[in-house]
């Protein structure tokens, strides 16, 4: 009965996990629709998205943690590394993947994602190169299955052609690592902290760094409905329904567990654009993207035997 039970309940997580990681996918889609169909800036469009994620999260947090929200900011230690994770994490990530799907053409939300989703493999390069712990065997294993998968997804197989824009290539790469200091950053402040409120004020950060730039309220763009709900849908979608559920997901089956279910992600944003988008991808680009999922599933499930696995925070 109680290994029902368990069984039960070790579903019931994995469903949650699911549905965090299709939200994700169809986020990344939703952002290419806002930034190609509709043409809105990224500069306010990230200002927009912050500002009202970063409000929401918080009043939630207020609502579920009350004055525990300002915990966080009783060392300057603590501030220091929050204020990191929005600038560095939040901030940095938001934009290149941002500016990596709108100049990637009908292919940047699935070729961004792909990228992305590299962002294990940075971490792993990360810790040999700032704390010079070398990798092991398999982590090299992973590093140059990985590697070919990126070239195969990106040139078809072919070095004189790039399937996606240089620039939506570099930036790609770029929210990669980005993705990898959103993960490493908050761990000493996740201690002490609840990740809903670092969520929270370090998008509120971020938001504060992009509307020095762009104020959301200063050359608003012209919003289509689609267009606000676009906007919308981002927000929900992409951060304030699948953060808590990923929390509560948690209750049920292990971090490991929903780290690696995470590989739906690409999964699901290359099927919703090639419906939406009409985004197409040849063999080749196939078994390229194929290969980076397997790697770094591969590295993921070697990693939940020791206290280094990767808790993924979106």
């Amino acid at each position: 009965m109680a290994s029902a039970k368990k069984m039960s309940n070790a579903a019931k997580g994995m469903l949650l996990a699911v549905f965090a990681s299709s939200s994700w996918g169809f986020s990344g889609t939703l952002q290419q629709f806002v930034s190609q169909e509709n043409k809105i800036p990224a500069g306010w469009f990230l200002s927009a998205r912050t500002t009202f994620t970063g409000i929401i999260l918080l009043a939630l947090c207020a609502i579920i943690y009350k004055g525990k929200i300002f915990n966080v900011f009783k060392s300057w230690r603590s501030i220091a590394w929050l204020v990191a994770y929005g600038l560095f994490g939040l901030a940095a990530n938001m934009d290149s993947f941002y500016i990596a799907i709108q100049q990637g053409g009908a292919n940047g939300a699935s070729t961004a994602t792909i990228l992305q989703y590299l962002a294990p493999l940075f971490i792993v390069m990360g810790a040999l190169v700032f704390q010079r712990k070398m990798p092991n065997k398999m982590d090299l294993v992973v590093f140059i299955i990985a590697l070919f998968g990126v070239f195969l997804s990106v040139t078809k197989g072919n070095l004189s052609e790039l399937s996606i824009p240089m620039i939506s290539l570099v930036m790609g790469i770029i929210s990669g690592i980005t993705a990898a200091c959103y993960v490493v950053l908050p761990k000493e402040i996740g201690k002490d902290n609840p990740p809903l409120i670092i969520l929270g004020w370090g998008t509120l950060i971020a938001s504060i760094t992009f509307n020095l730039n762009q104020p959301v309220w200063v050359g608003v763009p012209h919003l289509t409905t689609g267009g606000v709900l676009g906007i919308a849908g981002i927000i929900f979608f992409g951060t304030i329904i699948t953060f808590p559920t990923i929390i509560y997901a948690t209750r049920f089956t292990t971090s490991e567990s929903i780290s690696l279910i995470d590989a739906i992600q690409p999964v699901i944003t290359f099927v919703i654009s090639i419906f939406w988008f009409h985004a197409t991808l040849n063999f080749v680009e196939m078994i390229g993207a194929a290969l980076i999922i397997i790697a770094i599933y591969i590295l993921q499930y070697t990693q939940r035997h020791d206290d280094t696995s990767i808790k993924v925070l979106k």
